[in-house]
């Protein structure tokens, strides 16, 4: 029995290290999994396109601080260029850990963690060694956010600016097309029409070929100034775009005899930037475009609606439709550019641009747009 006994003990004694070997390879895989967790969510953080800036780095503060081992006492900062953000319970701490952040190679800022109250010492005072491996990635992860949207903002600046530059180059163009063209082939026109009452009978040939050419000029002015309307809407910036909308529906529906019925709603009192209201117009006239040249729609449904804080531009035509998921590649690769376009329009306005299509039952594209500058639509 004794000899029973001593084995027991023996037993007891080597299991103990055993035991205490396995509760530390547990901690540190719970501290690992706590850092990949901090790791992913800071990256799905970045992936929202709803997110400002601002918003990431709040977040991502306190994510840090909850991968701490000493989540209860830890707060987080990150500081980058005029930005600031932290956790609620950012105050000074009594240790910390502080990791640059850069961009370019250049140091912008830097992103901190500590805790509001001792802790026992470890590798780096109280923090893990892998600790400082984190927060170093986690630095250097917010280093490459910030130059993602730093250059997502110049290709958006450089996009707004690109389609500034072809909004004035069509108003220069129409400008001249209705002032210049227009106007002196109305004059040839004029004369031509003189002309005929002073030809002598005789030359009846001659009085038909005038009249002829006067009426084939009087359709070029007429063309022209179709086309200077459509390169420059120029009742935009007079009627707003509810009543330019509702013209060139009225152009539309006469011109090519295709019902187009137009509502707006709640949008009396508003006054939108000339921004918004030339790109709107712009998606507008290309689902008018499109109902016609490939939708070969009978009917067309155009609403606008001021819902705040956003305005919606609705169009809805009964033609042949199309797969949504393999027309906007295809459009691409073919380099036609117009569903992109509209959908480009929207993005630098904050807005967005939805599609909805299947063949034989035709499309409805929603455009909405913020009604005042500022941010993203909320999803």
């Amino acid at each position: 029995m004794k000899k029973t006994s001593r084995a027991k003990v023996a037993t007891a004694s080597a299991t103990a290290p055993a035991d205490d070997g396995h509760a530390a390879v547990v901690a540190a895989l719970r501290e690992r999994v706590k850092e990949l967790d901090c790791l992913y969510a800071i990256t799905r953080l970045s992936q929202r396109a709803d997110l400002a800036l601002d918003d990431i780095l709040a977040g991502a503060c306190q994510v840090v601080a909850r991968a701490w081992q000493y989540p209860e006492a830890a707060c987080a900062r990150v500081t980058i260029g005029g930005r600031v953000r932290a956790t609620d319970n950012f105050r000074r701490p009594v240790d910390r850990q502080v990791s640059s952040v850069t961009v370019d190679g250049e140091t912008v800022g830097r992103l901190e963690v500590g805790y509001l109250e001792r802790r026992p010492p470890a590798d780096e005072g109280p923090f893990l060694r892998e600790e400082r491996h984190l927060l170093d990635a986690v630095a250097d992860h917010l280093g490459r956010i910030v130059e993602a949207r730093r250059n997502e903002e110049r290709l958006r600046a450089l996009s707004r600016e690109l389609i500034k530059a072809q909004e004035t180059e069509r108003q220069r163009i129409a400008r001249e097309l209705h002032d210049d063209v227009a106007q002196a082939l109305s004059s040839t026109r004029l004369r031509l029409d003189g002309l005929v009452p002073q030809l002598a009978a005789a030359d009846a040939a001659a009085r038909e070929t005038v009249t002829e050419c006067a009426e084939t000029l009087g359709a070029a002015v007429s063309s022209l100034r179709d086309l200077a309307y459509g390169l420059l809407p120029p009742a935009l910036e007079q009627l707003g775009l509810v009543g330019t909308a509702f013209r060139l529906c009225e152009h539309c529906a006469a011109r090519h005899a295709l019902p187009v019925a137009f509502t707006a709603d709640g949008l009396e009192a508003v006054r939108l930037p000339f921004e918004t209201a030339v790109n709107l117009y712009r998606v507008l006239q290309e689902c008018l475009a499109n109902a016609l040249r490939h939708g070969e729609a009978s009917k067309v449904t155009v609403r606008l609606i001021a819902s705040h804080p956003d305005i919606l531009l609705r169009v809805t035509d009964d033609g042949k439709g199309f797969d949504v998921a393999s027309r906007l590649p295809q459009a691409l690769a073919e380099k036609r550019m117009g569903l992109w376009s509209m959908r480009e329009r929207m993005r630098l306005l904050g807005g967005r641009l939805r599609i909805k299509s299947a063949p034989g039952r035709g499309t409805t594209i929603t455009a909405e747009a913020p009604l005042a500058d500022g941010g993203p639509c909320p999803e």
